[in-house]
């Protein structure tokens, strides 16, 4: 696979209609992760730790950093954040597929220098079950 350029790696929240590209995020990233149960016992074959497969949680973070330049996305962000309530998201990874599903905001910094623009970072962490659909 070729190199992909950051920028095409989108965050796009549903509005109710559609889905809107939450807008000026510069830097972007998604962490997929899984918990591990183990079952490992005296019998286990030379000592090796066992995992048991399909056991423990699975989750997805995402985080992000930017500027606002849509009042669109930026009240889309806002309420759901000040509302405490979960988004649903579609994450898109160029030449590999789309990630939807729910996300909760569980962090979201706002920062401004004296000459230049707010700028502000936002955390996100599943709060339900993803899909997936390759691209």
């Amino acid at each position: 696979m070729a190199a992909q350029k950051g920028k095409d790696l989108l965050v796009k929240l549903a509005d109710g209609a559609s889905l809107v590209t939450v807008a000026g995020l510069r830097a972007r990233q998604i962490a997929f992760n899984a918990e591990t149960v183990d079952v490992t016992d005296s019998e286990s074959t030379g000592r090796w730790r066992e995992l048991l497969a399909g056991a423990g949680m699975r989750r997805a973070a995402l985080a992000g950093s930017g500027v606002f330049r849509d009042a669109q996305s930026d009240a889309l962000i806002r309420g759901l954040f000040f509302d405490g309530e979960a988004g649903d998201f579609s994450i898109v990874i160029p030449d590999f597929g789309t990630v939807s599903g729910p996300f909760q905001i569980i962090s979201l910094e706002y920062r401004g220098d004296h000459a230049g623009e707010v700028t502000f970072d936002i955390a996100l962490e599943s709060a339900g079950a993803l899909t997936f659909q390759s691209l």
